[in-house]
C-alpha cells in the first residue's frame, strides 16, 4: 500500500494492499477501496464508497458527498457502488443517494472525463463515456456503451439507452431510445450508424435498426400506434429491444425527431 504522508485516511477505511493513495487525500470510514486503485491528490471518499478493482480516480474528484436534495436528512445511511477499470478524471463529483438504503451505482470499464457530475441515485452500466462537465440529474440512467457529449445536461429521471451517441452542449429532458443519435434539446437526428459499426453490429442488424427507426419517427404514425403496429411487425431481437425501451418510456416520454437532419441510408 502507498499512502502519500499528507493523507487522511480513516482507520476503519477497508484499503486492499496494493491500493495507492496520492497527497492531500481524504478517505472516510465508510469506504472500501478494492485492488489495483490509483487515488491522485486530493481525491475525496466521504461516506459509503465501494470502489472495486483497478480504478483511476483524478485530482480532486469527490465520491459519496451528500446529494443535493432538499429532503435529504443528514442522518439517511445512503452510499455509493463503484465497479472496475473506471476512469474517473480530476473534479468528477458522484453524490450518494437521496433515499435511505438506496445507492448511485456505476458498472465496470466506464470513462467519465473531468468535471462530470453525477447526481444522487443514478444508475451508469458498463462501457459508457461521459465527456467534461456533463451534468446528471437524480435517478438518470445510462446503459451500456452510451457516449455522452461534452457539456450535456440530463434531466432528473430520464434514461438513456445503449449505444446512443449524445452531441456536446445538448440538453435532454426525455429518454434517448437506444442506437440513436441525439442532439440540441430534446431531439434525435437518426441511428448511431458508426457507432454500431465500432460495436461489431452487422449489415442486417442495423437494417433492422433502421426499419424501427422509420416505424416509430417516420411511418406518421403517434407513438401509441407505433408500438401497436410493432407488435404486429416481425422484428427480430434488436427490433423487440428498441420498442421495449420505448413502451416503457412512461415517465418522461422520449425525444422527437427532427424531421430533415438524418441520414440513415
Amino acid at each position: 500500500m502507498s499512502i502519500h504522508p499528507s493523507a487522511i485516511v480513516d482507520p476503519a477505511a477497508q484499503i486492499a494492499a496494493d491500493v495507492a493513495i496520492g497527497p492531500y487525500a481524504v478517505i472516510g470510514s465508510g469506504a472500501r477501496i478494492d485492488g489495483g486503485c490509483v487515488l491522485l491528490s486530493h481525491v475525496i471518499m466521504e461516506g459509503d464508497v465501494q470502489l472495486g478493482a483497478n480504478n483511476l480516480v483524478g485530482h480532486g474528484a469527490i465520491l459519496g458527498a451528500p446529494p443535493q436534495d432538499i429532503g435529504f436528512l443528514s442522518e439517511m445511511r445512503s452510499g455509493v457502488t463503484i465497479g472496475q477499470n473506471n476512469r474517473i478524471r480530476e473534479y468528477c463529483t458522484i453524490h450518494r443517494g437521496a433515499i435511505a438504503e438506496s445507492r448511485t451505482v456505476i458498472g465496470d470499464d466506464n470513462f467519465l472525463m473531468a468535471g462530470a457530475h453525477v447526481g444522487h441515485n443514478c444508475v451508469i452500466t458498463d462501457g459508457v463515456i461521459i465527456a467534461n462537465n456533463c451534468l446528471l440529474g437524480g435517478h438518470v440512467r445510462i446503459d451500456e456503451r452510451a457516449f455522452i457529449g461534452g457539456a450535456t445536461t440530463l434531466h432528473q429521471n430520464m434514461h438513456v439507452g445503449r449505444l446512443v451517441m449524445a452531441q456536446g452542449s445538448s440538453a435532454f429532458g426525455k429518454d434517448i431510445p437506444p442506437f440513436l443519435l441525439a442532439a440540441e434539446r430534446n431531439y434525435v437526428f437518426g441511428v448511431n450508424q458508426i457507432g454500431l459499426k465500432r460495436a461489431g453490429f452487422s449489415s442486417s442488424d442495423r437494417d433492422e435498426i433502421k426499419r424501427a427507426f422509420k416505424l416509430l419517427y417516420r411511418s406518421g404514425l403517434n407513438t401509441r400506434q407505433a408500438l401497436e403496429a410493432a407488435g404486429q411487425t416481425d422484428f427480430g431481437p434488436l427490433g423487440r429491444e428498441f420498442f421495449a425501451f420505448v413502451a416503457n418510456a412512461k415517465k418522461r416520454g422520449i425525444l422527437a425527431y427532427r424531421y430533415g437532419a438524418e441520414r440513415t441510408e
